[in-house]
């Protein structure tokens, strides 16, 4: 697997959301001094949404801050399932973010495919725009890349035995599950980050974990081993899912 990077073990859900608040908020809020804006990818799921309704009461310079998203359901963006209505619920409504430094990836398209292309391609412009020493051909850094993993070892949407882990050449691909396409960061531009920061809860990841942090296992099958990203990696859990780390780990 290579570096697990630093795992911290907090006692329950409240603790690994607020660890998980100011390892963020000290990234933007530096990503800020350095360069004068700063990126975030963020993620679905339960866990991370009273995160979001706690990032919206830090007084932090939202006019410098871009919204990214790592994956995304492909349905509307008012469908209960998208991942961009529950932040846009629990952050964007609460602060004065600028629509323009807000950017979901887009459903509308009768083809993922199509919209996967539109996004990576509005990614480049945004980058080339924002970074010019870094040319839209390089995979971009994000400060923060915010994710979570299922019972089964995925992120993001990039799920076991699936055609999105094999995209080496693209920002953004089709991901799927049960025949449903999802629109997913991959792999080499989560591993692009400056900071890629796990959150996990529960009993349900600690089989997932075993495989995860294991010596040897299949890449394909457990996809969040491919996450090695180039800056510092985090994982931040509960007890609970901790007990799914091995011995010589928890």
């Amino acid at each position: 697997m290579g570096t697990a990077g630093r795992i911290e073990i907090l006692p329950d859900v409240a603790g690994v959301v607020t660890r998980s608040r100011a390892l963020i908020v000290e990234r933007l809020q530096t990503a800020i001094a350095e360069r004068g804006i700063a990126t975030i990818a963020l993620s679905g799921g339960s866990t991370p949404q009273p995160l979001y309704e706690q990032l919206a009461t830090e007084n932090l310079p939202w006019e410098k801050i871009h919204l990214f998203w790592g994956d995304e359901r492909y349905v509307p963006y008012d469908h209960p399932d998208s991942n961009y209505r529950m932040v846009k619920r629990a952050w964007i409504d609460r602060v004065g973010l600028p629509s323009e430094n807000i950017h979901p990836m887009p459903t509308q398209f009768a083809d993922p495919a199509s919209a996967a292309i539109q996004h990576e391609a509005d990614l480049r412009i945004f980058f080339t725009t924002y970074f010019a020493d870094s040319p839209p051909t390089e995979w971009p850094a994000l400060d923060v890349i915010l994710l979570g993993m299922g019972d089964d070892a995925h992120t993001a949407s990039l799920f076991p035995g699936t055609a999105a882990l094999q995209v080496r050449d693209r920002w953004i691909t089709v991901g799927e599950k049960s025949g449903q396409p999802r629109l997913t960061f991959t792999i080499p531009l989560i591993n692009a980050a400056r900071s890629v920061i796990f959150m996990l809860a529960g009993a349900n990841k600690q089989a997932a974990l075993q495989h995860v942090f294991a010596l040897e296992a299949d890449d394909f099958l457990y996809p969040s081993r491919f996450i090695q990203p180039q800056g510092e990696l985090w994982w931040i859990m509960d007890q609970a899912a901790a007990q799914g780390l091995p011995e010589t780990m928890a």
